[in-house]
């Protein structure tokens, strides 16, 4: 009983420090996007995105100029939250809480995957903002 208790502690910590690395690249790769943003170097934003959204966007201009008009709490954000980690089947998804220059609250979902390079985002949703004070 002692071994089967032994082994089921050393898969779930291995299954832990593997969830936490999984979950610190992913709040990486996002941040290091958010961070792009922020220095208006569109070409490293790009880099982020999947092969997917590259080739829906096709130039680094594109997508920074539809990030900067469709997502402006991402281009320029006073403050960054990640909240849980959710997988659906294969697919990993991140929440993230942006505040806005205003101080106001937006929750987005990004549809992360893995690729040779690391992390990258798939696609990111807009959610419903939590309620003031939550």
């Amino acid at each position: 009983m002692r071994v089967l208790f032994a082994i089921v502690a050393a898969v779930f910590v291995a299954g832990s420090a593997m969830a936490e690395e999984r979950s610190a690249g992913i709040e990486n790769t996002i941040q290091s996007q958010v961070d792009a943003f922020l220095a208006e170097d569109t070409a490293t934003a790009f880099s982020y995105a999947s092969p997917n959204l590259k080739r829906l966007f096709g130039t680094p201009e594109r997508f920074g100029t539809m990030v900067q008009n469709g997502y402006p709490m991402v281009w320029a954000p006073s403050e960054v939250r990640f909240l849980e980690l959710r997988r659906q089947g294969e697919l990993l998804f991140q929440k993230v809480l942006f505040v806005d220059k205003n101080g106001a609250p937006h929750v987005l979902e990004y549809n992360m995957m893995q690729s040779e390079q690391g992390w990258v985002i798939d696609g990111v949703q807009y959610l419903v903002a939590p309620p003031v004070g939550a």
